[in-house]
């Protein structure tokens, strides 16, 4: 695989950032230690501008190529998640409850080397802005860097990140036009009803039973109300109620997640939900409050950019090796508030056999990062050549 062979000469520096920040995870927005890492690196490199502060731990700098040109946007997050490491590594987190089972870390370095080599060789026309980005698992940092103005700030034209894939083959791109990872929302249902003893239901309204009924109406939406071709999930993942057998309660709560691709879907499964929730407990003598709280938009890549960006990929690993078409993904991922402001793409970067994301024995692949870094890098110079 062509990685460029100055990354390749610092690999085993990419690795180190990589494993240091695997020892220093921190979370949501809350990052001081790694963006205090990832600026003093910055600083080592010679890019030519540093802005932090923005979205709180956040970073934006910029590196000035050679001649006129518009400045394209590289995102990695750098954020970590609240799991008990289990990996039982060297360098294993320091902090109590807290490791980077997402890979950030990865993409972090994966940015720092292109950053290293782009800062050396100037090799392209106009500017490349590197995001550096806090709180992507919780609290929407792509969201928070977009409303405080980076996008005009630092005229960022087009946008473009990266996601490590364990279980998906080394070394292979993943990504496709429109939709790639969905919208995720979540809801909660609170029912009231008329509790009494066990013996004597006639007596009571029966909020266990109105939230039976409530789930078994609710997965209706997905079969009989939204087109089958429209792909789309609606998961009830918590109940609770009650406190003992011979009790029937005063309440109930209902808790889950949707997952969609498209607004109009999105609206109609909130429509119907409402509606169901409220016929539901009509019918069984209740009252209930539906709760639907949007979270992180779809994830939706520029058709023409995702092209490019697919091309790019092919030069780094191979025609075999990229997926232009995957599969869409029901996980989220807040840079989708970056590409609802600037056309851009998202990839997935496959990092082989191991633990899958989320996990407390995950740990990154440190041999994909050259690949992701080679990729940033021939993205930037083969979309604005040097000026000679």
């Amino acid at each position: 695989m062509p990685i460029i062979n100055r990354i390749a000469d610092f690999a085993g520096d990419m690795t180190e950032w990589r494993q240091h920040l695997h020892t220093i995870p921190e979370l949501s927005f809350d990052c001081p230690k790694t963006a205090a890492f990832i600026k003093a690196k910055l600083e080592e490199f010679g890019v030519d501008e540093i802005h932090t502060g923005i979205a709180q731990t956040g970073i934006v700098a910029i590196i000035n190529g050679t001649g006129a040109g518009r400045t394209v946007g590289l995102r990695a997050d750098f954020d970590a998640l609240p799991i008990e490491e289990e990996t039982g590594v060297e360098y294993a987190s320091t902090h109590a409850g807290k490791m980077h089972a997402c890979g950030h870390d990865g993409h972090t370095a994966m940015l720092l080397g292109a950053a290293k080599y782009m800062a050396e060789t100037r090799n392209f026309a106009g500017r490349v802005a590197l995001i550096f980005q806090p709180a992507e698992e919780d609290g929407g940092g792509a969201q928070v860097m977009c409303a405080e103005g980076m996008m005009d700030r630092f005229d960022i034209a087009e946008v473009y990140g990266i996601h490590n894939l364990p279980g998906a083959e080394f070394g292979t791109f993943l990504t496709t036009p429109g939709p790639i990872m969905a919208a995720v929302d979540s809801f909660t249902i609170k029912i009231k009803g008329r509790g009494g003893h066990g013996a004597m239901p006639h007596e009571t309204a029966d909020p266990v039973v109105a939230a039976c009924g409530i789930v078994q109406a609710i997965q209706t939406i997905s079969s009989r109300n939204v087109h089958s071709a429209q792909e789309k999930v609606i998961s009830v993942t918590q109940i609770h109620t009650g406190t003992a057998s011979n009790i029937i309660p005063d309440s109930a709560m209902i808790n889950g997640t949707v997952r969609t691709f498209d607004k109009d879907v999105k609206a109609l499964i909130q429509k119907r939900m409402e509606e169901i929730v409220q016929g539901q407990a009509a019918s069984y003598g209740v009252t209930a409050e539906l709760n639907y709280e949007e979270g992180y938009p779809a994830t939706i890549n520029a058709e023409a950019e995702t092209a490019f960006a697919a091309s790019v990929a092919r030069e780094v690993v191979g025609e075999a090796n990229v997926d232009a078409e995957s599969p869409k993904v029901a996980g989220a991922e807040d840079f989708s508030y970056m590409l609802e402001e600037r056309p851009g793409a998202y990839l997935f970067l496959g990092a082989g056999p191991g633990a899958g994301l989320h996990h407390p024995k995950y740990n990154f692949n440190d041999e994909v990062a050259p690949l992701g870094a080679s990729f940033f890098v021939q993205l930037v110079e083969k979309m604005q050549p040097a000026v000679k």
